[in-house]
């Protein structure tokens, strides 16, 4: 899959594992671990496969149209989809199997 980052810094902490872990600390073996799954997967619906990852769509005003992958037990990668319009099945909603691109928006703990 085909991965930008919101912001320079983020790029910088995601692609640079010394720099990832100054920012993440223990954290960063998983993060790194869920990076190298995007990038090797060909498209969204792989990685919802994988069960450790738990891919799923975001709700609510401030993450509409978002997704987030698990990290740890409360760190969460969100990203979406870098495509304009997003892929759509005919029946509704995204069509995980045509996103190929994405755009890593944060990494955060739990928004909950």
């Amino acid at each position: 899959m085909n991965i930008t980052y919101r912001t320079n810094k983020l790029k910088k902490e995601a692609e640079d594992l010394k720099v990832l872990f100054k920012a993440y600390g223990t954290s960063a073996k998983q993060i790194n671990m869920r990076l190298a799954d995007l990038k090797a997967a060909s498209n969204l619906e792989v990685i919802g496969k994988i069960p450790g990852a738990r891919c799923h769509q975001l709700s609510g005003k401030n993450y509409k149209g978002y997704l987030a992958v698990n990290i740890t037990g409360s760190r969460r990668l969100i990203f979406k989809p870098n495509h304009d319009p997003f892929p759509t099945k005919e029946a509704g909603g995204l069509d995980w199997s045509q996103v190929t691109e994405i755009t890593i928006e944060e990494l955060c703990y739990d928004y909950h």
